[in-house]
């Protein structure tokens, strides 16, 4: 190496080049040079000695590129997740508190306890700190990853504009919309099998009395409220014996 710095930096020293591939070719044209020059001791050049005893020595190159990548050891916090350079990848969540050994190259994230794989990831470098795997979640955890908002709005939308805004309403009445999911799942299998026409009845009927919970929708099927005639509601409430009226409060 050192004999190839001076051979080729000798014959370029006066040269001026205005881009790299200019210097790239010049570089190989000397080393070709240097390499196809009769050596006067051996009576042959480098390429013929290459040729004839280090190239039947060589060995073929890997099916795969060589790829750099560095191990560390890792504890998998209460969260199922490990941390890598700021970020999060999840293992089964049955190795909460594990150490594990984890593989990181440019690529991807590789985790192992006990020398086995036990979980793989895309290396992230932006977006969402947390990458994790469906699999990995313990079932309450599951459920809520797989569902949204807007996925249960579509299915409601799917059906019509009552029901949407009836499943609109059960997750705008929670703190948190994940605590409603439950209840939309329930009240959109509840509908299943029945008429497009009468879920959209049964849904105007429980927003307009604010029946916003599975029980409550399920007793409007039950009793028919959404067959009820709004006049003979308003006539039995007229007639009971125990309503004042409102001449009663002037």
């Amino acid at each position: 190496m050192r004999f190839a710095q001076t051979y080729i930096l000798g014959r370029l020293r006066r040269q001026t080049f205005f881009s790299l591939d200019e210097a790239n070719n010049a570089i190989k044209l000397a080393l070709e040079r240097m390499n196809n020059h009769i050596m006067r001791r051996l009576g042959v050049s480098r390429n013929d000695l290459f040729a004839s005893i280090e190239r039947p020595a060589l060995s073929a190159l890997p099916a795969t590129r060589y790829e750099y990548a560095e191990w560390c050891l890792a504890r998998v916090n209460i969260d199922y997740h490990v941390e890598v350079d700021h970020f999060l990848y999840s293992v089964p969540h049955t190795l909460l508190r594990e150490q594990v050994e984890v593989r990181v190259t440019s690529r991807i994230v590789e985790i192992f306890h006990r020398s086995k794989r036990v979980a793989v990831h895309q290396r992230r470098y932006g977006g969402s700190r947390a990458g994790t795997h469906l699999d990995h979640m313990p079932s309450t955890h599951r459920f809520v990853a797989e569902w949204t908002p807007q996925r249960f709005e579509r299915w409601a939308r799917s059906i019509g504009t009552n029901t949407e805004g009836l499943i609109i309403a059960v997750l705008a009445s929670r703190r948190h919309p994940e605590q409603a999911f439950r209840a939309c799942l329930g009240i959109l299998k509840l509908f299943r099998g029945l008429e497009p026409a009468r879920v959209e009845a049964v849904a105007a009927r429980a927003v307009a009395i604010g029946a916003l919970t599975y029980k409550s929708v399920a007793s409007i099927l039950q009793h028919n409220l959404d067959r009820a005639s709004p006049a003979a509601e308003s006539a039995s409430v007229i007639d009971h014996s125990n309503v004042r009226g409102r001449d009663y409060f002037h």
